[in-house]
């Protein structure tokens, strides 16, 4: 009886031998493919990103030179640091308010129990107002260090879209029998949702603190006698006068 000779165990058939260079292919095929996605993916990133940048730089140079025009500045050199220590504070605010919606959203994301969550986002907010009352005492005692106490009160009216001369000025006009006592509280309430609107990264979110202390001064108003919906309609009425008795002297 004839031996039989077996065949090496590293010789495969030529169809095994294709059909594994042809898997070899395809796999490496498919991991060049995934890279060069993973490569164009992030590359597109980093210009959005950038884009982003630029945009978000523009914005705020722009916010900031209208504020700085305001101020009256002859020296190049001054209006130059003003301008850089106005913008500066705009990009400092925006690194707080979103590294802390970062951290909010980390939290949130986290295998952990409602109660846990919440304790945990309620010291990163903290942990954010500390931040900003620091950033905002170092940004108000450098202004005031190159500019006077007139145009620091510029600066600060010029971060809140002049909110707080433009509702001072309404209600001057509408109460018309205020003591003196309530016009200094009234304006205090003003004065400190100034300052805490300073630190606020939206429009938006501004006026919202300005309408927190409004609501207060109203109430406060209300509570000392004045009719504040009798006290607004009457307030209309005298400006609509006005504005006819202007139309009819042209």
């Amino acid at each position: 009886m004839k031996s039989v000779q077996l065949a090496p165990a590293n010789i495969q058939p030529a169809d095994v031998v294709k059909n594994s260079r042809i898997r070899f292919f395809i796999n490496s095929f498919y991991g060049l493919f995934v890279q060069v996605i993973l490569v164009v993916l992030l590359s597109s990133m980093q210009v959005n990103a950038q884009q982003n940048d630029t945009a978000y730089q523009r914005v705020i140079n722009e916010r900031t030179a209208k504020i700085v025009n305001t101020l009256d500045i002859a020296d190049a050199t001054k209006r130059s640091k003003v301008h850089a220590q106005i913008a500066d504070q705009y990009f400092a605010l925006n690194s707080i308010h979103e590294g802390s919606k970062a951290a909010v959203t980390a939290i949130k994301a986290k295998s952990i129990s409602k109660e846990e969550i919440a304790a945990e986002v309620k010291q990163e907010e903290e942990s954010k107002a500390e931040k900003l009352r620091q950033l905002h005492t170092q940004y108000v005692a450098a202004l005031k260090t190159t500019l006077t106490a007139d145009q620091v009160e510029k600066v600060k009216d010029g971060m809140t879209y002049r909110i707080l001369p433009v509702t001072w000025t309404a209600y001057m006009d509408m109460l018309q029998k205020l003591t003196q006592e309530q016009k200094d509280k009234m304006y205090s309430w003003l004065l400190e949702a100034r300052e805490l609107a300073m630190d606020e990264g939206s429009s938006d979110k501004k006026h919202a603190v300005f309408g927190k202390y409004k609501g207060r001064i109203n109430n406060y108003l209300s509570a000392a006698g004045y009719d504040m919906k009798k006290e607004g309609e009457e307030w209309a009425k005298r400006i609509q006068a006005a504005k006819e008795a202007k139309q009819n002297q042209n």
